[in-house]
């Protein structure tokens, strides 16, 4: 039996009150590498927003990574959140601070004490993502898609059992854009879900995989060939 990550059934997805998406009902096993495609305004963001807690579940059944979403209170939030490995579009790193100290910023927040453990994980995730000779430099003296493998880096840091990649090649050209890619399913096959919003079609076809598609408030699964 294989384990679900994510599920959802008969769930509705709001936005304040704005139904954005009705009777939403999916599954994604663990190991899966998923597509969510939708035109902008479709309410790609606002399910993502769900699946990390920031917005509520409001109706229907769901749960992620073990935690209920209907039933969940304020203060399981965080444990959700080191569950979840969140990519943003924007990278979303302090500029202020070199790729360690962004590292070491998070797996302090989540808890992290010891030193050389700290240091090790760092080693760890910039390895996996060829960054590892880049850690002492700051984001603007790295590429758009450098600072992108620090944030899929800094996303991989707690072992997430989910990651949840909102656009992120939207800000990067063709090229860079299937390097990230190149990335994220090295992460994928060494066994990390994923759970990828993106309006790059190419990729889809390059990639191709599960695929669920936001339109007229619905969320459906779409055929690979369609």
């Amino acid at each position: 039996m294989p384990e679900s990550v994510l599920y959802l059934k008969d769930a509705s997805i709001y936005q304040q009150d704005n139904l954005i998406l009705s009777e939403v009902n999916i599954q994604i096993e663990k190991g899966e590498f998923v597509y969510l495609i939708g035109k902008t305004g479709t309410g790609k963001s606002s399910f993502m927003k769900t699946l990390y807690a920031d917005l509520p579940l409001r109706k229907g059944e769901g749960s992620i990574v073990g935690y209920d979403l209907a039933s969940l209170k304020e203060k399981d939030i965080p444990f959700l959140r080191r569950k979840l490995g969140v990519v943003f579009q924007d990278f979303q790193l302090l500029t202020d601070r070199n790729v360690q100290a962004n590292l070491e910023f998070v797996l302090k927040a989540t808890g992290w004490k010891d030193k050389s453990e700290i240091a090790q994980r760092i080693d760890e995730v910039l390895t996996k993502v060829d960054m590892q000779t880049k850690a002492f430099k700051f984001p603007h003296q790295l590429s758009g898609g450098e600072q992108q493998r620090v944030a899929i880096a800094r996303a991989l840091l707690n072992d997430p059992v989910l990651i949840l990649a909102d656009e992120p090649t939207g800000n990067l050209d063709p090229q860079t854009s299937i390097e990230v890619m190149e990335v994220l399913q090295e992460i994928n096959r060494n066994g990390n879900t994923i759970l990828m919003a993106t309006h790059d079609y190419a990729l889809l076809l390059q990639y191709p995989s599960k695929t669920l598609k936001a339109e007229d408030n619905q969320l459906f699964e779409v055929e690979q060939n369609a």
